[in-house]
Order: structure tokens, then sequence, then C-alpha cells
């Protein structure tokens, strides 16, 4: 089983317009409202790809409950911390002449000290039984990034992988924390390292005690680089035109599924292609997917389209 977890989880609104000019109004079809978050997405795309995965997320209010009633009916197990604040919501709107997509998220309401305590608890039991356990997302008030390192410290220690995807200080403390992987954008690796190259970016973040770095980089791919001194770079041949939210979350989703296969192969070149591949091509069949979470049936003719390129010099 993996595990996702999603502290900060949101309601995802979604409409498409022919072309979005901002200061107008617009007539679209109706939108559609689904659970989300990125740990939420990263457990869709799993359960689309059939493998056992359980959600761990919180919810509360009326949105929370729509949230739940959706979350429900897709069919992923999953498992709710009931809480007090309403969940937050996030709105995407597509416009299909660009394909590009306007977000606006809500920041959301803190979770009271028990409702923290409760999360961080239910997060230990469950990753006991794990084969590789992914938290993601931004971090609620109410839980810090210390309150991550120190969950990312525990699981690490039981021997399980433990896959972040966050920004902020909590980036670098869960790095700290010895993470497994870590899986930047290029914004946020910017964010939390001062630096503008990803990989310096990345080997700052391995100096830092993480074991693998994915930096995620559009429509130009990734690099990954770890702490055996490996390095890959991969991008698909020709980008793909499409609705972008929910790329990175598909690239996880891709990594996590590997890694339970085969575990985390530091070093190993040929492994590390195999990861890249795989992550470029997942994330580039959910661009091409009306709904963040969601695979493209052309997954797999993806995978032949995606070009690994010369590797960057050893970590001296």
């Amino acid at each position: 089983m993996i595990l996702t977890v999603t502290p900060n989880p949101a309601l995802d609104l979604t409409w498409h317009v022919p072309h979005l000019d901002l200061g107008e109004s617009h007539r679209a079809p109706t939108g559609v409202g689904r659970a989300g978050g990125k740990g939420i997405n990263v457990a869709r795309a799993l359960h689309a790809d059939q493998a056992p995965v359980l959600a761990l997320t919180t919810a509360g209010g009326a949105v929370g409950d729509e949230f739940t009633t959706e979350l429900r009916g897709s069919g992923i197990p999953f498992e709710i911390i009931p809480t007090r604040a309403q969940t937050r919501r996030s709105l995407a709107l597509v416009d299909e002449a660009t394909g590009e997509a306007t977000v606006i998220n809500e920041l959301g309401e803190p979770l009271t000290d028990r409702e923290s305590i409760e999360l961080l608890r239910r997060t230990r039991e469950l990753a006991i039984d794990a084969e590789a356990v992914a938290i993601c997302g931004s971090l609620p008030r109410g839980l810090d990034a210390n309150d991550l390192a120190g969950l990312v410290a525990d699981v690490v220690a039981s021997g399980v992988p433990v896959l972040v995807d966050t920004s902020g200080p909590g980036l670098r403390c869960a790095a700290r924390a010895s993470a497994s992987i870590l899986k930047p954008n290029l914004e946020e690796l910017r964010e939390a390292t001062g630096c503008d190259d990803p990989v310096d970016g990345a080997r700052t973040l391995l100096d830092d005690g993480a074991q693998l770095i994915v930096v995620t980089l559009g429509s130009e791919g990734l690099w990954i680089v770890d702490a055996a001194g490996a390095s890959i770079r991969a991008r698909l041949g020709a980008p793909v035109r499409g609705n972008p939210t929910g790329a990175g979350d598909a690239a996880v989703a891709a990594i996590l599924r590997t890694i339970a296969r085969t575990g985390l192969r530091l070093g190993d070149r040929a492994a590390l292609a195999d990861l890249a591949r795989t992550a470029v091509a997942w994330s580039a069949s959910a661009v091409l997917a009306p709904l963040a979470g969601d695979l493209s049936d052309r997954t797999a003719d993806l995978l032949d389209d995606v070009v690994i390129l010369d590797p960057i010099p050893e970590h001296s």
C-alpha cells in the first residue's frame, strides 16, 4: 500500500472557457467540483493505475462534506481527520485557446492543536504498513515545518521511503530530516535554496540530508540528482498542450509507483532513467487529461516519446 498524506486539501472547482479575457464576463459549460490537493491527485492517479493506495487527509464544514462525498464516489480508499474549520477551495479557469490554467487557491483555515496531533499520529500509524509514503502540498496553519520534519524523520527511521512535495521552509526541513525523495518545481527550489540553477539547488538539498531530488521543469521535463552522485535529465521530444494543473502530482505518482516496485536505487543510472522516463510520461499524460489527478489514454505512447539527455557531471 502507498500512503498519501494531504494536510491542506481543497475542493477543486474547474471551468473551461473558449478564451479567457481578464476583466470580462464569460459563459462556460457547467464546471466540475472534485476532491483535490496534491496528495489526493497523486492517490487518484495511482488508483487509476490499479496501485494499492490509501489517501489520508482532513475535511470539515459544508465544503468538506462535498469533498468527502466526491472522494467516496471516486473509489479511492481514504481516511479523513475531521476538522472544525471548513475545507478550502481551489478555482481553476482553463483557457482552451491557449491550454493555460489560471488558478486561485484559498489559504484555508488553521488546524487546531488537537487536529494537527491526530493527523501526525495517524500518519505514523499507517506508515508502518506502507511501501512508500508521500506527504504533499502546502502545510496549513497549525502544522509547521518542524512538525513535518519530525514526521519525516520518524517514517524514514522505520525503513519506509518518504517523498515530500511541498514548498517554503518545509522543503529544507524535510531535507534535513533525511527525506528519501523531494520533488520541488524550479520556483519552489529557488525559493528554498536561493539557487537559480536546478542542479545547484538539488545539491543544496542533498547536502542538507535528502537522498534523491526530482526537480520538475514544466514543459522542459525534469532533473533527477541523487546523493550517490548520479543524475539524469529527461523531457518529451515535443511538448504537449493542455491543462498543466496536476502534472507534478502525476509525476509524484509515477515516482511512488516505481519506488514501491523496485526500491530506491541510488547511484544506478539505468534505474534513474526508468524513473525519469515514467515520471515525464505520466506528467505529460496528466496535461492531456481535462482534470487534475486524471491520466489520459496516451500514457503508454508518451513513454516512447521521452528523451533521456546527457547526464551532468558526477557530484564532486
